[in-house]
């Protein structure tokens, strides 16, 4: 009789979780398509891998959309984020800031930070080059399923913070963009959780 009341409290506990995965999951889902297209002080955009000395494809994507954003009149200044990860030469930040310049983006529109190795450190190193240059309202850019953690941890970090995901990604078909999407369902719950026992 026992050992049947916690099967079937282990059973409705794995009821409980899946609900949660799957609400997880559709809520990410359906954020990445949101984007705000509103004027703001700057673009914050969430470093990622470089190759050697150049950005890799997902980076890449990161940095044409803010330039996109600059040039439209959206944001008057980009703040690259992203220290030294991966075994890499260059920064993250200073990579994106180098390919912009080469696009035609005035270096002194444009500001860095090195020291960050996640997502929050990227907000948190952010926010103070933000606060030292006088911005106070951003646009952050990042891969549409990355916003809805993105957003949140930018709220923690005191950002007035907007979503502008990249309007195109190299996360494109099933093979590489389940990996990514369920990793987000992952560390989205796992971010949110921490968050809520650390409160």
């Amino acid at each position: 009789m026992f050992k049947k009341y916690w099967k079937r409290i282990l059973l409705v506990l794995s009821f409980i979780q899946l609900i949660l995965i799957a609400a997880t999951a559709v809520s990410i889902w359906s954020f990445s398509g949101e984007s705000e297209l509103l004027e703001a002080d700057a673009a914050i955009v969430l470093g990622t891998k470089v190759i050697g000395g150049e950005p890799s494809p997902v980076l890449e994507q990161r940095i044409r959309h803010a330039i996109d954003l600059y040039e439209a009149g959206y944001v008057e200044k980009i703040i690259f984020t992203g220290g030294i990860t991966d075994g890499a030469d260059f920064a993250e930040s200073v990579v994106s800031r180098d390919f912009a310049i080469r696009n035609n983006i005035p270096e002194e529109d444009i500001l860095i930070e090195t020291e960050s190795l996640i997502t929050e450190e990227n907000f948190l190193f952010a926010g103070e080059v933000a606060k030292e240059n006088g911005l106070s309202s951003f646009l952050v850019v990042s891969d549409p399923l990355h916003m809805k953690r993105a957003l949140l941890m930018a709220e923690h970090a005191g950002i007035d913070a907007h979503s502008s995901p990249t309007p195109s990604t190299e996360f494109k078909d099933f093979t590489n963009i389940a990996p990514f999407f369920a990793r987000e369902v992952v560390c989205y719950m796992a971010y949110v959780a921490m968050h809520t026992i650390i409160s």
